[in-house]
């Protein structure tokens, strides 16, 4: 895979917000934030995936389900980028979308399975093109890529993420919960 130039690159979230360089069992960042502030594309690029409807349930807790509302884009460096939990998909962000770096993707929210208002925030390739989501919600850590353009700088993901792909590879089936 080659990939375009990086960049530009933005901060993911607007207003206040905090996030740990931890997650609880795989590679993400959850942004913690007030419900209803603005999410937005990291980079450009396109949209591969969008949920627009929560069907998370804590009977069933399937992991498909698990980001509520959620949306995926495809970095023009070829990097997958994924924010869930939201609580609205703006108008007009459908799968084929071209987007640019700040634009608005939805808003803050606390859909799927979670309590908090926060944005679970992953970064991977791009595999099964948005269908496969252990893989799309996380596959390297984002913190030091979120520290990077909190402050304005241009840290790319595309090396690293080039290096997970070619020791990981893509699933050849679909994953279920471990």
């Amino acid at each position: 895979m080659t990939a375009a130039p990086s960049g530009p690159y933005v901060f993911p979230v607007a207003g206040t917000n905090s996030y740990a360089h931890s997650h609880h069992d795989y590679p993400a960042s959850d942004l913690m934030t007030a419900c209803g502030n603005t999410f937005v594309a990291v980079t450009n690029g396109v949209v591969i995936f969008t949920n627009t409807v929560d069907r998370w349930t804590a009977k069933a807790n399937l992991g498909p389900t698990r980001g509520g509302l959620s949306v995926a884009i495809v970095g023009d460096d070829g990097v997958r980028y994924y924010g869930s939990h939201l609580s609205a998909i703006s108008p007009g962000i459908s799968p084929g979308t071209r987007v640019k770096a700040g634009q608005t993707l939805g808003k803050t929210g606390k859909t799927g399975d979670t309590t908090a208002c926060h944005v679970h925030f992953g970064i991977s390739p791009p595999c099964a093109r948005g269908a496969d989501w252990y893989t799309q919600r996380g596959a390297i850590w984002p913190w030091p890529y979120l520290d990077s353009w909190r402050t304005g700088g241009q840290r790319s993901a595309a090396a690293e993420i080039s290096t997970w792909q070619a020791k990981n590879g893509c699933p050849s089936e679909a994953k279920v919960d471990p």
